[in-house]
């Protein structure tokens, strides 16, 4: 198992090898939610995430026997390039093994902190079952992500710096993918200040961790689909579990569009950018997912390795529900002029059109005519019934492009 004195350990060791990221208080998120709420800034972390604090406790506490063997380790991104990074420090090879589908700047990281990577299968709990088997074809020694004491005790070390910077915090609220942070952050408050209500968040496209909770035993799940592939794990670790199961208040759950709204939330108010995986703390405090919730709350955001895509999909949705843009589409004849005359009536509407995109040969565009796509940039949603109307009013017919779904993504 591990202990507080094991966590006290790591902070020792980390003290010169990470950074001590800040704890953020937002006066307009607090004011907003009427609560005091603070940010612990993993995404500021080095590396981008929480990770690469357990894989550097994790790696400098080898034997030398097992550094020569090389390190590997699977990952959905973020223990990949804290083991690449940590490798690296010390001079040691590092065979990553990650989903196909892992974001492209998460793979390009780890390879620039000089790590192989090896792409296998479409989920965590894929790459991890090749790396085992890389493992024993090799004799690679094995950096386990989350159910390992030294990881756990690495993670650990950010509850250690919640307390030290927000004693009287009331309530933690900790993301769950594995369960490494969480079980590490348990630990470490529950140890130190057990009257704190320590509360972990799972997305509900990889609800594990919540349903060992519910059941109260560890139950893994057969499949998992969710934006914040940082915590899509269908197999919670054994250990981190047996320590969340006696230290963590409560788990709760938050959908894809409620992390996407979070994405963009912390983007606004407050100047951060975060993954999935570190905007579902976020996204349980804003969805009043937590019963009882008192202050002062301090929110883990784990990580900030998002994909730029992903960032200007959930932007854009996001100025779509705000009537600060949009999409539609209409036809006009097929003839000099059409075009024209479309984007005339649009500007005499105050809207400010971004992109044109027209269509003369798809099965529903009918000869003499043309398929005009736009894209406005508009006030308000005042402005764009104002927009729809006068359209309409011309004879155009209006349909609204709708922007992506988290489920698209």
């Amino acid at each position: 198992m591990v202990s507080l004195a094991d966590i006290e350990k790591a902070r020792d060791l980390l003290a010169h090898l990470i950074k001590k990221t800040p704890l953020l208080q937002s006066p307009g998120i607090s004011a907003h939610l009427g609560l005091d709420i603070h940010l612990k800034a993993e995404n500021l972390q080095r590396a981008g995430s929480f990770k690469v604090r357990g894989a550097l406790n994790k790696i400098y506490a080898l034997t030398e026997e097992e550094k020569a063997r090389g390190v590997i380790a699977a990952s959905a991104g973020n223990h990949a390039q804290g083991v690449a990074l940590a490798a690296g420090s010390l001079g040691i090879r590092a065979v990553i093994c990650m989903p196909e589908g892992a974001p492209i700047s998460k793979i390009e990281a780890t390879q620039s902190y000089g790590a192989e990577v090896v792409l296998h299968g479409a989920t965590y709990d894929d790459a991890y079952a090749k790396a085992r088997e890389l493992q024993a074809a090799h004799g690679y020694t094995f950096i386990h992500g989350f159910d390992d004491p030294y990881t756990i005790a690495g993670q650990g070390t950010i509850g250690l710096e919640i307390l030290e910077e927000l004693p009287d915090v009331a309530t933690v609220v900790v993301p769950i993918g594995g369960g490494g942070l969480m079980a590490g952050i348990a630990l470490a408050l529950k140890s130190l200040r057990p009257q704190v209500r320590v509360v972990g968040v799972q997305a509900a496209g990889a609800p594990a961790v919540f349903l060992s909770h519910q059941h109260g035993e560890l139950t893994a799940t057969e499949s998992v689909h969710t934006i914040a592939d940082g915590i899509a794990i269908k197999n919670p670790g054994k250990l981190c579990w047996e320590i969340i199961r006696k230290h963590v208040d409560d788990v709760v759950l938050v959908d894809e569009e409620e992390i996407a709204q979070s994405i963009l939330y912390l983007l606004e108010r407050a100047k951060v950018i975060v993954e999935g995986a570190g905007a579902v703390g976020m996204a349980a405090v804003l969805g009043d997912k937590i019963p009882d919730l008192r202050g002062p709350v301090c929110v883990v955001l784990s990580g900030g390795n998002i994909d730029v895509n992903i960032i200007s999909r959930i932007i854009e949705r996001g100025l779509v529900k705000a009537g600060r843009y949009i999409r539609l589409s209409t036809f006009v004849p097929d003839r000099p002029g059409g075009l024209q005359e479309l984007l005339a009536t649009v500007a005499q509407t105050g809207a400010n059109v971004i992109h044109v995109h027209h269509e003369r040969w798809l099965n529903k565009v009918t000869i003499g005519e043309v398929e005009i796509n736009l894209a406005l940039e508009t006030r308000n949603a005042h402005h764009v019934d104002e927009i729809l109307a006068t359209l309409k009013a011309k004879g155009y017919h209006v349909s609204i492009i709708p922007p992506f779904r988290p489920s698209d993504w």
